[in-house]
């Protein structure tokens, strides 16, 4: 790749290490996108992939999906941002607490990040304590009160804890095992200043781990047990799961959710929202501060709300084709690795999938990480060399959208079979 190769020298001359976010680079350097469309992007030399990154799952609708650019073409006509409340975001609003009943109020941010950000700060001005309960793996973010035995690109990198994070913040964020609800009763029992427990109600940042039976349960009794609110981040599941989440798909009411991701689908756009009592904490009516200038600009409301009706209409057919898709390709999977006996675990759910080179169930962090991520790093480029595009890090997540074909699927299995063979030699 050239082309790419000129322009990664060049990026390292005016970007740190050459990228804006550390998962998108691998050795010796990334290939440059030049356009998308669908199922499929394209670098600068012109070869096309098929996208399984998919926007690290923002991109259920697939890209450029025509019903979210018309919205988006239509509100360019009428400006691209206002700095004042507008009846679209009254809409958008209205849609997201629809969608999610544990929401009765919701305010709009730009990022996932600042999301988690705003919901840890409401869950300590609301309870008026200092700690937070997170799980190791589950990424929030990259500020400090989250940035601790973190998955995704901390992961990836090896970084447990970021330099120039304030140990007075990290020391605050207790950490526990994830899919150990014993932990959680445990830490709960020996720390009386927890202000709220964060969690991926599906962990999609360790590669792909799915809570465990009555681990989702567990947690929901034990927060309402010692009255401590709990935050589920479904920045990665909102909308990817169901229409209302994760929460919706486990039956459990959390008392703050993060969004983002799907919700605008290709847009910077996400929410937090919860109970009233809580949510009216935020200022200018309550006393917990929390503001932005681009939040609820109207080009990405507009994609929002065009995301999550496109959405409903089609709820009754996406979901369970997504869902029959990523059965067979995983099932097919599963039996090229069995007769090649190389030994694996294969997580899947809904939409979402990931392979792990180790012959133990992976069901949390230490798990996640003792699989071999040099196998993986060898697959993904074979894949990558035939024309697959998986996010490069075994502790991110395989995406399928409602743009992939059977066609591609099939094309995909192929390129994976191809690339188990050369993990095998």
């Amino acid at each position: 790749m050239p082309r790419s190769r000129e322009l990664f020298t060049d990026a390292k001359k005016v970007i740190p290490s050459g990228v804006n976010s550390p998962v998108r680079f691998f050795t010796p350097y990334p290939f440059f996108t030049k356009k998308s469309d669908g199922a499929y992007i394209w670098d600068e030399e012109g070869n096309r992939y098929i996208d399984y990154c998919n926007g690290y799952g923002a991109l259920l609708l697939g890209h450029r999906r025509k019903e979210i650019l018309k919205a988006v073409s239509e509100q360019l006509k009428q400006g691209t941002l206002f700095c004042t409340p507008t009846r679209a975001e009254i809409e958008l609003s209205k849609l997201i607490c629809a969608n999610f009943t544990s929401i009765d109020k919701v305010r709009l941010v730009n990022t996932g990040g600042e999301a988690t950000m705003t919901a840890i700060r409401l869950a300590r001005g609301f309870t008026k304590k200092k700690k937070i309960i997170k799980f190791e793996g589950c990424y929030h973010g990259s500020h400090d009160s989250v940035l601790v035995k973190a998955g995704s690109g901390s992961a990836h990198n090896g970084i447990s804890v970021s330099d120039g994070g304030l140990e007075e913040v990290s020391k605050n964020t207790l950490v526990v095992q994830y899919n150990n609800s014993e932990d959680l009763e445990d830490t709960i029992r020996k720390n009386k200043d927890v202000a709220g427990v964060i969690v991926e109600p599906i962990l999609a940042n360790m590669g792909l781990i799915l809570p465990e039976k009555n681990f989702l349960q567990d947690l929901r009794k034990i927060t309402k047990q010692h009255d401590i609110p709990l935050i589920f981040d479904e920045v990665v599941t909102g909308f990817r799961v169901s229409p209302g989440g994760a929460q919706q798909h486990f039956g459990i009411k959390p008392d703050i959710t993060t969004l983002g991701k799907a919700l605008g689908n290709g847009f910077t756009i996400a929410a937090v929202g919860g109970k009233k009592e809580i949510m009216d904490m935020l200022s200018p009516g309550g006393k917990v501060y929390q503001a932005s200038t681009f939040a609820g600009n109207p080009i990405s409301v507009a994609a929002a709300i065009c995301s999550i009706k496109e959405l409903n209409k089609i709820k009754d057919k996406i979901y369970s084709k997504l869902e029959r898709y990523n059965v067979r390709f995983t099932r097919a999977l599963d039996d090229i690795a069995n007769d090649l006996n190389i030994p694996h675990q294969i997580n899947f759910t809904s939409s979402m999938f990931q392979i792990f080179f180790t012959n133990k169930p992976v069901t949390d962090y230490s798990s996640s990480k003792n699989a071999d991520s040099k196998k993986f790093q060898k697959m993904f480029r074979v894949l990558l060399k035939n024309g697959i595009f998986i996010a490069p890090s075994q502790f991110e997540v395989v995406f399928l959208s409602d743009a992939h074909t059977q066609r591609d699927l099939n094309k995909t299995l192929d390129s994976y079979s191809l690339a188990l063979k050369s993990v095998k030699n």
